[in-house]
């Protein structure tokens, strides 16, 4: 039987990177990829556009209004649904995703964050703690040599705590990172 699995892991921890290597070996193997990600996630438009460069086409862009189920029923013979940003995607699309395995027989593997730079998480990581078979973390490390578990936003070249969880480009330069512990507490995120 498929399952839904969640790779999740702060940003910089290869997420997309993974998204695309896993997308390529399936069809090395002459196994039919769907690609997803939300439609809220405009950078790199209808693609997934990794750090160092490595990009893969989309094959549904799934808006809050967008039934995953009967989006995917669409491709015939699909041996995996892999899924970018999941943490965009909203409780009932994850259930969606959920019975894409379940139902379907497809096997779905969402990549996404655990939590945003509030330290709170987001509704559709919440939903794969809940129902995900597999969930595997994704490391990654701080400037300090630890291993950083924190989502970090800086606007302007300051880091934030406060604001919208989803931040849509405007004027401000708005970067985002990963810290530790430790260093997410020393630069004002509070626990």
């Amino acid at each position: 039987m498929a399952k839904l699995h969640f790779k999740y892991g702060a940003m910089n921890s290869g997420k997309s990177d993974t998204l695309i290597k896993t997308a390529y070996n399936y069809e090395e193997r002459g196994l039919k990829v769907v690609v997803v990600k939300p439609g809220v996630d405009t950078k790199g438009e209808d693609k997934v556009v990794a750090r160092g460069g490595h990009e893969r086409k989309v094959n549904v862009i799934a808006d809050e209004a967008v039934d995953l189920e009967i989006a995917v029923s669409d491709f015939k013979d699909a041996s995996v649904v892999l899924v970018d940003e999941s943490q965009f995607l909203t409780h009932d699309q994850i259930s969606q995703l959920f019975r894409i395995a379940k139902n379907h027989d497809i096997s779905v593997i969402c990549y996404g964050l655990r939590a945003d730079f509030r330290s709170e998480m987001f509704p559709g990581s919440k939903r794969l703690f809940e129902v995900a078979d597999n969930i595997d973390k994704l490391p990654t490390m701080c400037f300090c040599g630890s291993q950083a578990e924190f989502n970090t936003r800086k606007v302007n070249g300051k880091y934030v705590f406060e604001g919208n969880q989803v931040a849509i480009d405007g004027e401000e330069t708005v970067e985002y990172d990963s810290l530790c512990g430790r260093c997410y507490q020393r630069e004002g995120g509070t626990i």
